[in-house]
């Protein structure tokens, strides 16, 4: 419940901001964003080529992978 109150806290702070600034606001955001998925992103592909150098990666197409999922059940 703390958290929703400090959400609203939050809106309630941006929209007092002026428009030019909650537009910067916005787009600073959405800066942050893709630059956090892109860390994400990097940190799954060095997993995946960990994994492919240690023999551990599984490979096929969509249906063998899923047999195998379905397999491990």
């Amino acid at each position: 419940m703390a958290n929703s109150v400090a959400f609203q806290t939050a809106i309630e702070y941006v929209e007092s901001l002026a428009i030019e600034e909650q537009d910067l606001l916005i787009e600073l955001i959405q800066k942050r964003r893709i630059e956090n998925r892109r860390g994400e992103i990097a940190s799954n592909a060095r997993e995946v080529l960990s994994a492919l150098k240690a023999g551990t990666a599984k490979r096929g197409n969509l249906a063998q992978l899923k047999a195998d999922l379905l397999d491990e059940e």
